[in-house]
C-alpha cells in the first residue's frame, strides 16, 4: 500500500508553477522545460519527482514537434511512470487526465497513427493557477 503524499497549497507554489502550466498547455514546451527543470533542481521530495515527471512529457512533446518519435517515446513512457505514483492528483494537477493522455498519445506512437490523431497534451489543474501565483501582490484583503 502506497503512503499517502502530503501535497502543497495552491496558495504555496512558486509563481514559476503558473508560468510553467501556461507554457505547457499553449505548446511552448521548450520554455516550458526551462521553467520546470529550474524548479525541478531546486525542488525536494515529492514535489521534485512530481516536476521531473511533468518536465519529460514536455520535452517529449518537444521531441514530437521535432519530429523525433523514439525520443517521445522514451519520454512519454518515464514521465508516465514517474506521475504514477501522484495518481489521482497532486495538489493542483489532475495527475489521472494528464497521464491518461500521455499514454493515449503513447499508445498512438507505438501503433504508426498519424500526427492527426495524436491527443495534444493539456495540463488540467484543480484550481485556478495563473503566472502570478505565489507571488506577494500587497493586498491584505481590507
Amino acid at each position: 500500500m502506497r503512503k499517502p503524499i502530503v501535497t502543497p497549497s495552491v496558495n504555496d507554489l512558486p509563481p514559476e508553477v503558473g508560468q510553467a502550466v501556461l507554457e505547457f498547455n499553449q505548446g511552448e514546451f521548450y520554455a516550458c522545460h526551462d521553467t520546470l527543470e529550474a524548479l525541478w533542481t531546486e525542488a525536494r521530495e515529492p514535489e521534485r519527482t512530481f516536476f521531473q515527471g511533468v518536465l519529460q512529457l514536455a520535452v517529449a512533446c518537444y521531441h514530437l514537434q521535432n519530429q523525433n518519435q523514439r525520443g517521445a517515446v522514451l519520454l512519454l513512457a518515464e514521465g508516465c511512470r514517474r506521475l504514477n505514483q501522484y495518481w489521482p492528483a497532486y495538489s493542483w494537477v489532475d495527475v489521472a487526465s494528464l497521464v491518461e493522455q500521455a499514454q493515449a498519445l503513447l499508445e498512438c506512437l507505438q501503433t504508426n497513427q498519424p500526427p492527426q490523431a495524436w491527443p495534444k497534451l493539456h495540463i488540467v489543474t484543480l484550481a485556478p493557477i495563473s503566472p502570478s501565483v505565489g507571488v506577494d501582490d500587497g493586498f491584505d484583503g481590507e
